[in-house]
């Protein structure tokens, strides 16, 4: 049983700041890939940002320059720091993990969903 917990959500102004952090826990062998996504409403779910187990980072390109994303490999932790956040950052964002459990099975995992909101 592996599970995802998110933190770090909530309401900040355009032009602020928010640091997501999602936790994996249970039975992980090795987490080979992190994502991070978002959802606004009446949208599609939207990749936003992905690092690798060796650290190669892509991100959208509404993003770049303003987000990064970054893991602790120890901690079998992944954030997403946002900056310069504008009103269209808006959404619930979801971490996902591509793990290898200690079965030795690979499957895909995601977290519960934060919302950011951020205001005009």
């Amino acid at each position: 049983q592996v599970q995802l917990v998110e933190s770090g959500g909530g309401l900040v102004q355009a032009g602020g700041s928010l640091r997501l952090s999602c936790a994996a826990s249970g039975s992980i062998f090795r987490i080979n890939v992190m994502r991070w996504y978002r959802q606004a409403p009446g949208t599609q779910r939207e990749l936003v940002a992905s690092i690798t187990s060796g650290g190669s980072i892509t991100y959208t390109n509404s993003v770049k320059e303003r987000f990064t994303i970054s893991r602790d490999n120890a901690k079998n932790t992944v954030y997403l720091q946002m900056n310069t956040l504008k009103v269209e950052d808006t959404a619930v964002y979801y971490c996902n993990a591509e793990i290898l459990t200690r079965l030795l099975r690979t499957n895909d995992y995601w977290g519960q969903g934060t919302q950011v909101t951020v205001s005009s």
